[in-house]
């Protein structure tokens, strides 16, 4: 069993939830139940997982659970790119969240190669 709290993939993933949080504040308010929750729960979802994962018994369970987050981020990163398809989000804004959302990947990734399963 980990400890998610101190896990750096947890940490990061839940910054990069509360920057999903605050750029969705400026999307248009016909997206709210749209666009904006969909971004909204699978960015909530990346810590959860990792979190979740933490507490089962077994590195299996937990590798699941951190391919789970993996999904949710590549859910977000497709969420973003229609974003600025759509004119939510600029270019930058979509380049400097996907860099983090990347970093995020690679992470997690390495992190799910060092569990003996």
């Amino acid at each position: 069993m980990h400890q998610f709290k101190e896990l750096g993939i947890w940490k990061k993933s839940r910054v990069f939830c509360s920057d999903i949080y605050s750029i969705t504040t400026s999307f248009p308010n016909e997206e709210k139940f749209g666009l904006t929750n969909q971004l909204r729960r699978a960015s909530v979802s990346i810590p959860s997982n990792i979190a979740e994962g933490s507490s089962r018994n077994s590195n299996k369970d937990f590798s699941r659970f951190l391919e789970i987050a993996i999904g949710s981020a590549y859910e977000v990163e497709t969420q973003l790119i229609i974003a600025s398809d759509l004119g939510f989000i600029d270019s930058e804004k979509l380049f400097l969240l996907s860099n983090q959302l990347n970093e995020i990947i690679k992470m997690i990734s390495r992190f799910r190669s060092t569990l003996k399963i």
